[in-house]
């Protein structure tokens, strides 16, 4: 119904700017024509009556063709709905799903770079959503961040180390100084391809933070065990930790 509303406001507008068009050029050419009469009256030779006559048709000419371009003037109306020219065509861009593949979560396979992809792969085989590996300079200790199904912003931080190489409590204590107040997570997880000292295992369960250690990645990684958030969402009282014999 509004499209044929402007559709008959258009067409009413249309004949009257048409019959303004026209009453102005026949207007113009009265006046040039008067104008000219009183040249031919006034003229010294003989020539000056055809010269005259041809000025005066090349302006009725030229006034009939601007009334006539004008009434055809179709009114260019600013759509709200209208793309912009540098709008690109189709719909937007969607970030690339990390691959949840056998190679994709073999962490054993990769180095610290690639440890990041296979948990983050982890999260989306594990149905979270907006994953993202951010790890890298500036990264405020965040390297991977993603949403859970029932919308909890998880940031992880991934530490590929060889067995004897354990997490310290220096460590947690970088990541629990940003987790919550820089990266806003509702589930801070460390997990790492070693195991944990007990004081940073301590200092994980006084800040909330859930430690993954070499044991509970394999389980999860397996699918023996549910994925660090939802563990923690089924045993709220269960320790923060998810690890092995210290």
């Amino acid at each position: 119904m509004k499209a044929t509303g402007e559709g008959r406001g258009a067409a009413g507008r249309r004949p009257a700017a048409i019959g303004r068009d026209l009453v102005l050029a026949v207007g113009l050419i009265g006046i040039c024509g008067g104008g000219l009469a009183l040249f031919v009256r006034t003229a010294d030779v003989a020539g000056g009556t055809v010269v005259a006559l041809v000025a005066l048709a090349a302006l009725g000419v030229l006034a009939v063709g601007l009334a006539v371009a004008r009434g055809g003037r179709t009114p260019v109306r600013n759509h709200a709905g209208t793309r912009p020219a540098d709008m690109p065509d189709g719909p937007a861009p969607v970030p690339d799903v990390p691959g949840v593949g056998a190679e994709a979560l073999d962490h054993a396979a990769v180095d610290a770079d690639g440890f990041e992809h296979t948990v983050a792969a982890l999260c989306a085989r594990d149905g979270c959503g907006a994953v993202e590996v951010v790890g890298g300079a500036g990264d405020l200790g965040a390297d991977v961040v993603a949403v859970t199904v029932d919308g909890r912003r998880v940031v992880l931080q991934c530490k590929h180390y060889a067995e004897d190489n354990r997490v310290g409590s220096q460590d947690l204590q970088r990541f629990g100084g940003t987790c919550f107040t820089i990266h806003e997570a509702d589930v801070a997880v460390v997990v790492t391809t070693s195991s944990f000292t007990a004081p940073a295992v301590e200092y994980a369960a006084t800040c909330g933070i859930i430690c993954v250690d070499g044991e509970a990645l394999a389980a999860w990684t397996d699918q023996v065990a549910p994925p660090p958030w939802d563990a923690l969402a089924e045993d709220p009282t269960a320790p923060a930790s998810l690890t092995g014999p210290a």
